[in-house]
């Protein structure tokens, strides 16, 4: 999916915010020289000509082209010397007409310079030393990979870095998961990135046999391509696996496109806002020696929909607040685990649903409640400090106790409770309870 004149390896737009470049020239310590109106014509030229010749929509193309050409000549930008503000403002301006989310033109000399330093004895488009760093430092988007209660494995994914930098992170993350029972990918602040990661990555979610992922049109080269799931993949594949996806309004593009293709297939359940609406493939062009300009140069043709998401964005199958969408994906999915063992005597999702519902929504004790429940019980020892309740297990370990009702408690991530017993409504005793039935009774040491 890589393209001749496309200077980043991605199709889709990386979440490195868009003004970030023009801000980091904002805050060195030199300040750039103003554009000139000369600058000015030479890059509504360039930008121009590459829109004409590379945008997916000749017609939109041509419409923008027109009014930042209309815009110079009567003196729109005259008064602009900015260089940062006069690419704002043709983005603007671009957007007016396009409506497109990908379009940016963005003052960058810097990222332009080392570019062309790194390609100047290359016999192909090479990558500069400084981006590969940052991807690096950014662990190629793969942000937190962890198992939650209930073996449900959690992966934060920021970007989707192409499989030729990030393949081998991308492979150790889905092997770390092969044993979960569900799978949450949280793409809430996942911008965007190559499709042929979204390709490897989804492989792991069926069977050897290739499934039909997407379609795009290239208006370049007059080119359509698709994407299918891989026949291997390297490690365990989870065809079963019970799948979640969390979005926000910040998911973005080749994120949108993952969320999309599994959407429509109905492999995974899609959980929190509707994504940001950029569905156009493309890539950042020079325009001249200071700015670039991203254009998008083909569009998604969903095999399912024949369409695709474009100013929309993907609706979630769960509409729920981004803050909310992690809880309500674990919520569902401990609910469809807890309806597979009702004949099991141990109902150890039915426990942990129960728990973290708890710790969404925590009962709030005052400090005289919760000091009613310190004393002796035997070999163990309530306490109270900071705020909380603490039962000591053993002669240096003490476990936080979080409330679940009046009078029972869960001990913190032990599959344990403690069960407060009364008499004449004074405590007596506790009961400790185990997810799988046991329970030991201690009564209340008399001071």
């Amino acid at each position: 999916m890589k393209t001749k004149n496309v200077l980043l390896i991605f199709y889709f737009l990386l979440l490195i915010p868009i003004k970030s470049m023009a801000q980091s020239v904002a805050n060195q310590n030199t300040t750039p020289d103003p554009v000139t109106k000369t600058e000015q014509q030479q890059v509504i030229d360039s930008v121009s000509s590459l829109l004409n010749k590379n945008y997916v929509f000749p017609e939109v193309a041509k419409k923008m082209s027109d009014l930042i050409s209309s815009n110079l000549k009567n003196g729109s930008y005259a008064s602009i010397t900015d260089p940062v503000l006069f690419s704002e403002r043709l983005t603007t301006d671009l957007l007016s007409i396009s409506h497109d989310k990908h379009i940016r033109v963005v003052f960058n000399p810097s990222f332009i310079k080392e570019l062309r330093e790194a390609n100047k004895n290359a016999d192909h488009e090479e990558i500069p030393a400084s981006m590969l760093d940052q991807w690096k430092s950014s662990n190629y988007g793969f942000k937190e990979v962890k198992i939650l209660d209930g073996n449900i494995g959690y992966l934060d994914l920021r970007n989707f870095m192409d499989p030729s930098v990030g393949g081998e992170t991308a492979v150790a993350a889905m092997n770390f998961f092969a044993n979960a029972t569900a799978l949450i990918i949280d793409l809430r602040k996942n911008g965007g990135g190559s499709s042929e990661m979204i390709q490897l990555i989804t492989s792991y979610f069926y069977d050897s046999q290739p499934v039909h992922l997407n379609n795009f049109y290239f208006r370049p080269d007059d080119s359509n391509t698709q994407t299918w799931t891989l026949p291997y993949v390297n490690g365990k594949r989870m065809p079963k696996i019970d799948l979640y996806v969390l979005t926000s309004k910040g998911t973005f593009s080749a994120a949108e496109e993952f969320t999309y293709n599994l959407k429509n297939l109905h492999r995974a359940t899609i959980v929190g806002e509707v994504t940001g609406g950029g569905a156009n493939p493309g890539g950042d062009n020079i325009a001249t020696d200071r700015f670039t300009v991203w254009i998008p140069i083909g569009r998604a043709i969903n095999p399912i929909t024949k369409t695709n998401w474009e100013g929309t964005g993907v609706q979630p199958d769960i509409e729920v607040p981004a803050d909310d969408a992690l809880f309500t994906a674990q919520i569902k999915a401990l609910e469809k685990l807890a309806a597979t063992e009702s004949q099991n005597p141990i109902k150890k999702y039915s426990w942990l649903l129960t728990s973290l519902k708890a710790k969404q929504q925590p009962l709030i004790l005052e400090k005289k409640e919760s000091e009613s429940y310190i004393g002796i019980f035997g070999p163990r020892i309530i306490t109270y400090e900071n705020g909380n309740l603490y039962c000591q297990v053993n002669s240096v370990r003490k476990i936080k106790m979080l409330p679940l009702k009046k009078d029972v408690f869960d001990l913190e991530d032990r599959m344990l409770r403690v069960e407060y017993k009364k008499v004449n409504n004074k405590i007596s005793g506790i009961t400790i309870v185990n997810v799988n039935g046991s329970t030991e009774n201690f009564e209340k040491n008399k001071s």
